[in-house]
């Protein structure tokens, strides 16, 4: 096991230097979780390596899916059986080895609506989906699916109309807070060694002749410019992947499109169920996540060509989810019931099809020069598969023998006893003066890292305190995400070290001024500064809040693109 580094701010400054002096092995460009998964992999193969990433990890897409680990059950109606295989495997892993702290078993209810054929049609598909997870050999925690009458599956979701079904099957999956795990990835991967930091921009690759030798890195928090030499670049950039490839002067043989995918969050008391739902829409498949104190209702499937930084949501958008959620529920959802939103686009491979739901969710890896490797395409709960190809592909590129893959049997940090302080909770709670619920809580946000916040509070008590409108989140924890997880501005914290911007009432806007006094400390902000960092949170919620009451695309990326992006620091 691998000491845990802490993603301090000098710890960022001293990665970026050290980026600038020995040649790496491999580079890999985007802080995504197929870029962190990529870090670690070569990092646990022994190379040296260096991760950067533009913004702030996991500030794309992978902080913005549907939080789900799983197969799909859709891609089996598909006919697509690797990519369900594959994928309920890496399910398997994340749940007993990788990642027990953060994934976790959630149940869904498959409402049927016809009397005579749906129950065997899709009775079969899940016998099918459950087969081959058994088959993976990863399997043990998760219950079998079972068939319900309609009685019973009231039972399990009162809030749905009776007349909506005739039956169900019930089956499990399992769920994760995407932006966490992808930071216990960058953090795993610095602790085997790789050199991490975000607010690091690629703004050219190096070249010798037509090889890309490296790239030009800028620190979008000073201006300073970096040239990190490495014999492999492995471009990792999601949505992005056209315009990194267009600065090697390539684009490749196979392109990306993004496909915006929109979730509503509605506070749990508005849905009465004790399971999550998957209902059938007239493209493909609406999930209502059990999240917290909230429901989850996405996901919409649409082309999107404007701002890939803050993909918007419209009314439309808004209006689809809850049409399609409502059909099925006995107590409508009205639009003010929706306490917080957010989009998030798929990177797909480009294909013939018109409608984005019909692009590949497969993976694609490629070489399209030498010295640089592009891995793009997958599904959230397959990064580690993709991260292995990339970095097989950029071990070829390298003089030396390269180890195999090990990262199915590297847990990422927290993991190693959790299990143990999972069951030495009530001691925990009665030595550190923690509620146990809030212990429990933090265990699954921290896992066996869970000492390093007990210690600052034992030291401070007034760090226990809830943060404003945020009872779910402690003070130290933002402290935390500045010490040791890497946070540089208070969207940082406020979206993805916590999720206070998507499940507060206000997102977040209460305990803004709170969280940048706590930042302001490590982060050496002054009043001024700090007033600025405040002043713009408050304009992204505008922004957002407004562009979701506009009827299109094109007018909501307007109005959210009103809102000024993160200011540096210098």
């Amino acid at each position: 096991m691998a000491n845990p580094v802490a993603l301090s701010p000098g710890a960022r400054a001293e990665a970026l230097a050290r980026l600038g002096e020995d040649e790496l092995d491999v580079l890999v460009v985007g802080g995504g979780v197929v870029g962190a998964g990529s870090a670690l992999d070569a990092a646990t193969r022994g190379l040296r390596v260096g991760l950067v990433e533009a913004r702030d990890w996991a500030s794309g897409t992978s902080s913005r899916s549907s939080k789900l680990i799983h197969g799909g059950l859709r891609y089996l109606e598909m006919l697509d059986f690797r990519l369900v295989r594959e994928a309920l495997k890496e399910r398997g892993l994340l749940l007993q080895v990788l990642a027990p702290h953060l994934v976790k078993p959630v149940s869904f209810l498959y409402p049927l609506r016809h009397r005579v054929w749906e129950r065997p049609y899709v009775g079969a598909g899940v016998l099918l989906y459950d087969t081959m997870a058994a088959a993976s050999g990863t399997a043990s925690g998760l219950p079998r699916h079972r068939h319900l009458l309609r009685r019973q599956a009231l039972r399990e979701a009162p809030g749905l109309r009776a007349d909506a079904l005739t039956g169900a099957v019930q089956y499990w999956d399992a769920q994760v807070d995407d932006a966490r795990h992808t930071l216990f990835l960058v953090r795993t991967a610095a602790a085997y060694g790789a050199l991490v930091a975000n607010r690091a921009q690629v703004s050219g690759f190096l070249r010798q002749g037509e090889r890309v030798v490296g790239a030009l890195v800028t620190d979008l928090e000073t201006g300073r410019q970096t040239r990190v030499r490495a014999k492999q670049v492995i471009n990792a950039t999601g949505v992005w992947t056209d315009d990194t490839q267009a600065m090697a002067g390539t684009r490749g043989q196979f392109h990306v499109r993004a496909s915006k995918g929109v979730h509503l969050l509605v506070p749990r008391d508005r849905i009465n169920s004790r399971t999550g739902l998957i209902l059938r829409t007239e493209k493909s498949v609406l999930f209502v996540i059990p999240w917290g104190r909230h429901w989850i209702i996405g996901t919409t499937d649409t082309d999107w060509s404007l701002d890939k930084a803050h993909p918007a949501l419209s009314s439309e958008d808004v209006g689809y989810l809850l049409e399609h959620v409502n059909r099925v529920l006995a107590t409508p959802l009205a639009a003010q019931d929706v306490e917080g939103v957010y989009a998030g686009l798929r990177p797909l491979l480009s294909g013939e099809a018109a409608e984005t739901s019909k692009l590949s969710r497969e993976h694609l890896v490629a070489h399209p020069v030498p010295g640089l490797v592009v891995v793009a395409g997958g599904k959230y709960t397959t990064y580690r598969v993709m991260a292995k190809d990339a970095v097989d592909e950029a071990a070829r590129g390298l003089d030396e023998k390269v180890a195999d893959c090990v990262t199915a049997r590297v847990p990422l940090l927290g993991a190693d006893g959790y299990p143990a302080l999972w069951n030495a909770r009530h001691s925990l709670a009665a030595r550190s003066g923690l509620h146990v619920a809030r212990i429990e809580h933090l265990l699954n946000r921290y896992g066996s890292l869970l000492p390093e916040l007990l210690e600052p509070v034992a030291a401070d008590p007034a760090l226990a305190e809830p943060l404003p409108s945020s009872d779910d989140y402690l003070a130290v924890e933002a402290v935390y995400a500045v010490t040791h997880e890497g946070a540089r501005h208070l969207e940082d914290v406020l979206a993805r070290r916590t999720r206070i911007s998507i499940e507060s009432w206000d997102r977040g806007t209460d305990a803004a001024r709170t969280v940048a006094a706590l930042m302001a400390g490590p982060l050496g902000w002054d009043e001024a500064h700090r007033d600025r960092k405040v002043d713009h949170y408050l304009k992204r919620v505008a922004a957002e809040r407004e562009a979701q009451q506009q009827p299109d695309d094109r007018t909501a990326d307007a109005v959210r693109l009103g809102a000024p992006d993160i200011i540096p620091v210098r």
